[in-house]
């Protein structure tokens, strides 16, 4: 009696660990850390571009994960998450079942993660690069050429008018990437004798093409 009890004591140690077992994962650009599930938390950290995470739970029905990544933990938005499925790179966005990731409710969380959920009111920025690694990477066109991130052209004054005249910030569902699109109805302004526009989104000041309206450059 006490073997088999023992046995099934062990058997359930091991389903548990199974179910909250954590996924590796990378991300696909230089991506937020946050403090909370939603564009209004705290910036926490960066993820690098090809940075290893290890991906605690998602939200059900949501993009946005609980990450590990160099000792810190932090939610990050899966849709700029890939992970491996039959070895091929797969975004973790719509793809919690085939990966395994454990999922929770957004209203079990605690620690005042469950409301806070705020930015779908004034729109949502349009998915840049999402799954680069699986290769379904944006093109960027435009008046930059194509050049984005550091290889936009984006001058020192440039950034630095952008530091020095913040503007009033609206927050957009989804997360601030280089590569993503301002939606139409955003304001964005104009820097003096610069190619690009700005607007402070989701906590970052960024540079924005006029043309395509991507995030070409994000103020860190």
């Amino acid at each position: 009696m006490m073997k088999r009890t023992l046995i099934a004591s062990v058997s359930a140690i091991s389903l548990a660990g199974a179910a909250s077992a954590q996924v590796a994962a990378n991300a696909t650009t230089d991506l937020n850390l946050r403090t909370g599930p939603g564009p209004s938390f705290e910036i926490a950290g960066v993820i690098p571009a090809d940075g290893a995470v290890e991906i605690e739970r998602c939200i059900a029905e949501g993009a946005w994960c609980e990450v590990s990544f160099d000792g810190q933990t932090g939610w990050a938005y899966s849709q700029y998450l890939t992970a491996t499925v039959d070895s091929e790179p797969t975004v973790v966005y719509e793809n919690y079942a085939p990966l395994e990731v454990t999922t929770v409710e957004r209203n079990s969380l605690g620690g005042g993660l469950a409301g806070a959920a705020v930015g779908a009111a004034a729109g949502a920025l349009i998915a840049g690069p999402v799954g680069a690694a699986a290769g379904t990477a944006a093109a960027a066109g435009g008046l930059l050429g194509g050049a984005i991130g550091a290889d936009a052209g984006i001058e020192e004054t440039t950034v630095t008018y952008i530091q020095d005249n913040p503007v009033e910030p609206v927050y957009l569902d989804g997360e601030v990437v280089v590569g993503a699109g301002v939606p139409q109805g955003v304001a964005v302004y104009e820097v003096p004798e610069a190619p690009v526009q700005y607007a402070y989104i989701n906590g970052r000041p960024v540079a924005i093409d006029p043309e395509t309206r991507q995030i070409v450059y994000i103020v860190r």
